[in-house]
C-alpha cells in the first residue's frame, strides 16, 4: 500500500473522529418530537373585541452543559398589537403536585371554559358544554399556562428522569428556568410578571419566588396570585402532636354544616357572621383547651364539646370519641353518615353515595369524580379542534405517579425543615421588592386548603398585610365552577391587576 493511500486513510479516520467529538459537544437544539402550534383568534372579552394568538407547544430546557433536560408544554395567549410595558404577563399553573394547568386554563382564565352546574350537581357523561368565556382576563393581560414535568405533555429529556424534577426544590428550579427561558424567547423582560397558582401551585409559587427573586440577575416580580392556598403545611397536616389543623379546619367544618343544614341556622344572622363567631371560638376557648391537653378541666372540655356540636352538627358521642379533635376525612364521612352520604373534600357542597357506612374515609372525593370527566374531555377536544394540537400521546390531567414520588423536603433534612413552609419566601420578597403584592382567593367550602388556615399563614411569617388582598367565595377549592363565585373572583383579580 502506497504512502499516499496510508495518508488518505489516516486523514479520513481523523476527520471522522473529530466529527464525532464535535457532534457530542454541540447542544441538541431541536427534537423530532418538539412541536409548536400557533393559531389566530378573535372574540369579545369584558365588552371589548380582542384579537389574539395562541402558542401551544413544547419548550426545551437545558442543563449547565447545554444538554436537554426537560420538555415543558405550555399554552400561551398573546393579545395582538398589545406591546405596552404596563401590560402584565401571568405565568399560571395548578398543583397536585402532579396536576396539569387544565383547571385554571379551562375554568377561569382561558378564553374558553368548561361550564358546570353551579349547584354542585355531578355532570355525568358527555357531551359537555364548552363555552366562550367573556370573563377571561386576556383584554388586560397575556397568559401562559404551564404544565410541570410529568403532567400534560411535559416530560424529561435524554438522561433525565421524572425524579430529577419531582420535588419541592426540584420543581421550583425547573419551573423558574421555564419562566426565564420564556421571557428571553418573547422579550418580556420589561413587563410586569405575576405567578398564579392554585392549591399546591401556591406552594410552587412561593418556592419559585425564592428561585427568581433572590441573588444576582433576579427576575423581580409584581406579585403572586394564590387561589385556594397552602403555603404552610403545619396548618393542614394532621400529624400526631400537631393541634393546629384542628383549629384551622373548624370554620370550614362549620361552613359545610351550614350549607347542608346540619345545624340550627336560625341562631345566626348570616354565613359571614356565623363564621366570625367560629373563628373567635377557634382561636379562644377551643385553642386554649387543646393547648392545655389533660390540664383542661371537665367543665372546660364540656363547654368546648357543646360548642363544637352546635357549630358542626356532629354528635356529642363522636366528638367525645375524637377527643375534641376532628380529622378532615372523618368529618367528610361523619356529617351525613346516617344518610349514607359523604361530603366532598375539594368542595364540600358536593355529596356522594357510599357503600361502606362504617368506614372512616370516603370511597373517593365526590367533588372530584363529579367534574373530572368534563375537564378531561373538553381540554382534549379544545386542543384538537381550536388550537390544532393533535397528538397521540396522552395529555396527563393529574398524575398519581408524580404525586407518589414527590420529594417533600425543601431543606437537606426533615429535622432542619420541620413542616414545609414557603410563606417566609413570600415575606422576604415583599421586604426586598416594594411593589410585590399578593392576591388570595378562598372558598368557604374548601376542605383541602381551608380559608382559616390561609388566614393563619398570612398573619404570621412576616407578611406585610397592607399588600395582601384576601377575598372569599361561597364555593369550594375551584370556586370558579360556581357561576356567582366565578364572576366575583374575576372582578376581584381584574381590580388587583389594574391597581399595579
Amino acid at each position: 500500500m502506497s504512502n499516499t493511500l496510508y495518508t488518505l486513510i489516516f486523514l479520513l479516520l481523523t476527520l471522522s473522529c473529530i466529527g464525532k467529538v464535535l457532534a457530542t459537544e454541540q447542544p441538541v437544539a431541536t427534537d423530532p418530537e418538539a412541536r409548536m402550534s400557533i393559531t389566530q383568534h378573535s372574540a369579545k372579552f369584558n365588552g371589548k373585541t380582542v384579537k389574539y394568538s395562541v402558542h401551544a407547544g413544547d419548550h426545551f430546557l437545558y442543563d449547565e452543559h447545554r444538554t436537554p433536560k426537560a420538555n415543558i408544554y405550555s399554552t400561551a395567549y398573546f393579545a395582538d398589537q398589545q406591546t405596552s410595558s404596563e401590560r402584565p404577563i401571568l405565568f399560571i399553573f395548578n398543583g397536585g403536585p402532579g396536576s396539569s394547568s387544565v383547571w385554571l386554563h379551562m375554568g377561569v382564565f382561558g378564553p374558553k371554559r368548561v361550564v358546570l352546574p353551579s349547584n354542585a350537581e355531578p355532570v355525568g357523561a358527555p357531551p359537555y358544554d364548552l363555552a366562550h368565556n367573556p370573563l377571561s382576563l386576556i383584554d388586560i393581560a397575556d397568559m401562559v399556562f404551564i404544565d410541570p414535568v410529568g403532567t400534560g405533555y411535559s416530560h424529561p429529556l435524554g438522561k433525565y428522569q421524572g425524579k430529577d424534577f419531582w420535588g419541592v426544590k426540584e420543581d421550583a428550579v425547573v419551573m423558574a428556568d421555564f419562566v426565564r427561558a420564556f421571557t428571553r424567547q418573547h422579550n418580556l423582560f420589561n413587563r410586569p410578571k405575576y405567578l398564579v397558582g392554585e392549591s399546591y401551585g401556591t406552594t410552587r409559587a412561593g418556592a419559585m419566588v425564592k428561585e427568581l427573586q433572590e441573588g444576582w440577575g433576579t427576575f423581580d416580580l409584581s406579585g403572586v396570585m394564590l387561589i385556594s392556598s397552602i403555603v404552610d403545611f403545619q396548618t393542614g397536616d394532621f400529624n400526631v402532636g400537631n393541634d393546629l389543623p384542628f383549629i384551622t379546619f373548624l370554620p370550614t367544618y362549620a361552613a359545610t354544616a351550614w350549607y347542608h343544614n346540619a345545624i340550627d341556622r336560625s341562631q345566626f344572622a348570616n354565613l359571614e357572621a356565623f363564621l366570625q363567631e367560629v373563628r373567635d371560638f377557634a382561636l379562644g376557648e377551643y385553642a386554649t383547651v387543646l393547648l392545655k391537653g389533660s390540664l383542661a378541666s371537665e367543665a372546660e372540655r364540656e363547654s368546648v364539646l357543646l360548642q363544637l356540636k352546635r357549630m358542626t352538627g356532629l354528635s356529642k358521642a363522636f366528638l367525645t370519641r375524637a377527643n375534641l379533635r376532628i380529622n378532615e376525612f372523618q368529618f367528610m364521612k361523619e356529617l351525613k353518615r346516617d344518610e349514607g352520604l359523604a361530603v366532598g373534600r375539594l368542595d364540600s357542597r358536593y355529596l356522594g353515595k357510599e357503600s361502606d357506612l362504617n368506614a372512616e374515609r370516603f370511597e373517593a372525593d365526590p367533588s372530584g369524580y363529579a367534574i373530572d370527566g368534563a375537564y378531561t374531555a373538553l381540554i382534549n377536544h379544545y386542543m384538537r379542534t381550536e388550537l390544532n394540537v393533535k397528538r397521540n400521546a396522552q395529555y396527563h390531567i393529574l398524575s398519581g405517579q408524580v404525586f407518589s414520588n414527590w420529594n417533600w423536603l425543601y431543606e437537606r433534612s426533615a429535622r432542619s425543615q420541620g413542616f414545609l413552609n414557603v410563606t417566609p419566601f413570600i415575606a422576604k420578597a415583599m421586604r426586598q421588592n416594594k411593589d410585590f403584592r399578593v392576591f388570595v382567593g378562598n372558598g368557604y367550602y374548601d376542605l383541602a386548603t381551608p380559608f382559616f388556615a390561609t388566614e393563619h399563614s398570612m398573619n404570621h411569617n412576616g407578611i406585610d398585610p397592607s399588600r395582601v388582598t384576601m377575598k372569599y367565595y361561597e364555593a369550594g377549592h375551584m370556586m370558579y365552577i360556581h357561576e356567582p363565585s366565578l364572576i366575583a373572583i374575576v372582578n376581584d383579580m381584574r381590580q388587583f391587576l389594574q391597581a399595579q
